[in-house]
């Protein structure tokens, strides 16, 4: 009965344990490719993500997060406010679910859909349901950010801001300030800082 047990909770803990990357794309790499459904049931690429004004982006905002994670939930308004100001910039959102639903349900698609409805998302919330977009871009937490240009090479990866749990306590907006030194033709600075959150849930 103690090796059941033992066992039991062995496979339990693997199945919780979150996913290392063996690789990622690197700044001032091109950014992986990807098709995942949206919250509306309709399919994004980059060959069909518009910004604001209906336009090709100038840029994009990838952001790898979830429902469940308590980071994630944190900066649900602060992806709501970057869609605001920089998707009629040029800087959409895109946020994709990166979980697999069997071990976080609260992930799942059809709980996508209802945080969305409840919270009024206005950026695409997609969802990774193979598992195959977050290991390619090398996240590994939820919310984890990275910040493309037009041509889709990565310019930032990190974190929103330097505040993750308290929204009123950001003094640095790194987003934004990457953001505008693209704008500028600039590098950004940092161009990367570590991403804190919940680790991603994959099946093994």
């Amino acid at each position: 009965m103690k090796n059941i047990l033992f066992f039991a909770t062995l496979i339990a803990l693997l199945a919780f344990t979150p996913y290392t990357p063996e690789g990622g794309v690197e700044i001032g790499e091109l950014a992986p490719a990807f098709n995942l459904k949206n919250i509306d049931g309709n399919m994004y690429s980059f060959e069909n993500i518009k910004d604001a004004n209906g336009e090709t982006p100038k840029g994009y905002i990838i952001v790898f997060t979830c429902n469940t994670c308590p980071y994630a939930k944190a900066n649900e308004t602060r992806l709501i406010q970057l869609q605001e100001t920089y998707g009629p910039k040029g800087y959409p959102v895109v946020a994709i679910q990166p979980n697999d639903p069997t071990l976080k349900p609260g992930d799942s698609f059809e709980a996508m859909k209802a945080n969305a409805e409840e919270k009024d998302f206005n950026f695409l919330y997609l969802i990774d349901e193979e598992q195959s977009v977050f290991p390619q871009y090398g996240a590994t937490k939820t919310p984890e950010v990275f910040l493309l240009d037009e041509n889709r090479i990565l310019r930032y990866h990190g974190a929103i801001d330097d505040s993750v749990r308290d929204e009123e306590g950001v003094e640095t907006k790194f987003v934004e300030k990457a953001i505008e030194a693209i704008e500028n033709g600039q590098e950004p600075s940092p161009t990367t800082t570590k991403s804190i959150g919940c680790g991603i849930k994959k099946a093994r």
